[in-house]
């Protein structure tokens, strides 16, 4: 039987849209820099993803800076800016900020100075959603893009920034996004590349098929796709909490990503977990794939105020717009029938 991927917000299938925009790009044989005719043509390549990233973003107006990915882009928007930050935040963020903002119980995270602090809008591990404060300084807006409909020129952030990867484009691009006037001191230096803030020659393949994709996600926002797969991740979330009596659903009633199920087992290894299931011909992770190989618990649950054999036993299904009800209901037999073994040796 075919395998069933239920990592996406590890990563995401390349889209057709965006595997044809690469396709296209690799008959451009110009530097964006150059001003000549081949030159001119890579710089219409790369304005025109520019152009797509903003009408998808709703961010018309603001300077989009493309950049390797969101790791390069956290640490773009926030070194040596001493901001604040909660411990749900990914590594790359944390890397950069004070991680002392206080979180609750259901993952919401308080922000007493929002213009000295950095907050995410949706996690990676959990889903789980936050308001974010106006006039907040930076925002991660990775895992929320492409799957929650908002407008960046409505988020009264300064900085937001995001990854090609995590909705259907090519990994290794990502970009971040300011409103006119933000400073932003480059870390790269050379060419001026970028309007100055990363020099470097465009990833004009990359950044096509950003450009191509995020046009694409917003197409299938707007068409209520993520509509269709949150009733998906309803129908497998209730399937399995109908039996696993001994599991946690992590933010189960609150706001979240529509295609994020987090739950947690007390004493089954969320490692132990992952492998049985790929054994089984699924794909799930245990957290945010950054470190998820690292077998530590989630600090993202240990933040929440979960023990460590609550948090250790903590894995992530991540649902797409092709993920069927088959294919959930299949998952959830697989793995039920290695919760009722773990269940009967825990007795």
């Amino acid at each position: 039987m075919a395998r069933v991927y239920l990592d996406h917000n590890a990563t995401t299938p390349l889209r057709a849209e965006a595997r044809a925009a690469i396709a296209a790009a690799c008959d451009v044989v110009g530097n964006p820099s150059s001003v000549h005719a081949e030159g001119r043509a890579a710089r219409a390549m790369v304005e025109r993803a520019r152009a797509q990233l903003a009408a998808a973003l709703g961010a018309e107006g603001a300077d989009i800076v493309f950049v390797s990915g969101a790791t390069e882009a956290a640490a773009l928007a926030l070194a040596g800016r001493g901001l604040a930050c909660a411990a749900v935040e990914h590594d790359a963020v944390r890397a950069w900020c004070d991680d002392g903002l206080a979180v609750d119980g259901a993952g919401r995270v308080t922000v007493p100075e929002p213009a000295r602090a950095t907050l995410q809008l949706a996690n990676s591990e959990t889903g789980i959603v936050q308001d974010l404060p106006e006039g907040l300084a930076v925002s991660d807006l990775t895992q929320a893009f492409g799957k929650l409909p908002f407008a960046f020129n409505w988020l009264g952030v300064g900085i937001g920034f995001i990854s090609a990867h995590k909705m259907g484009g090519p990994k290794g691009v990502g970009a971040l996004v300011l409103r006119p006037g933000t400073d932003l001191a480059a870390q790269l230096r050379g060419g001026g590349q970028e309007m100055g803030r990363r020099a470097g020659t465009e990833n004009i393949l990359g950044i096509a098929g950003f450009g191509a994709a995020a046009e694409a996600a917003q197409r299938d926002l707007a068409d209520g796709a993520w509509d269709r797969v949150s009733e998906i991740r309803n129908i497998l979330e209730n399937a399995l909490d109908a039996v696993a009596s001994k599991t946690i659903f992590v933010g189960k009633g609150a706001r979240r990503l529509p295609n994020t199920l987090c739950l947690a087992t007390p004493g089954w290894k969320g490692e132990t977990q992952v492998m049985q299931m790929d054994l089984a011909g699924f794909a799930i992770s245990a957290g945010s794939a950054c470190s998820s190989g690292k077998l530590r618990p989630s600090g993202v649950l240990g933040a929440m105020g979960y023990d460590t054999a609550t948090a250790s036993g903590a894995i992530r299904v991540s649902l797409g717009p092709e993920t069927t009800e088959d294919e959930v209901l299949r998952f959830s037999e697989a793995w039920l029938r290695e919760y009722r073994r773990f269940a009967a040796r825990a007795a």
